[in-house]
């Protein structure tokens, strides 16, 4: 069984960065693929970014292309999310994410979940 922590967010100004992280542990092996999605009040969840690490592939959604990052230490089990330039319709619940799919990279298609981590973005 795989277990994902996410934690890192919290308030931040309009324009202002922020970097969320999340531990993959347990018995199984981490998934290939782990991503972030974000979920708004009264909103579906939402894609934000993935990354394979038998493909080496990262991927984005539209909404942050350029201003986040994701990035992988696989050494640590952990994966980041570098958000910049940040935007009041960006504060939403952040979720860590796993999967075995790279085809399929929508809620539906990941199998194992963090617990969330909130981000407030507001002057």
């Amino acid at each position: 069984q795989v277990h994902l922590t996410d934690f890192g967010g919290g308030s931040v100004q309009p324009g202002g960065s922020l970097k969320l992280s999340c531990v993959v542990s347990g018995d199984a092996l981490s998934p290939d693929i782990l991503g972030w999605f974000r979920q708004a009040p009264g909103k579906k969840r939402e894609f934000i970014a993935a990354h394979g690490r038998s493909s080496g592939l990262t991927d984005y959604g539209d909404s942050v292309k350029g201003r986040f990052t994701l990035s992988r230490d696989n050494a640590k089990n952990t994966v980041y999310l570098q958000m910049g330039s940040l935007k009041s319709e960006d504060t939403a619940d952040y979720y860590c994410a796993g999967s075995t799919n790279w085809r399929c990279l929508i809620e539906e298609c990941f199998t194992s979940w963090g617990q969330g981590t909130h981000v407030t973005v507001s002057s």
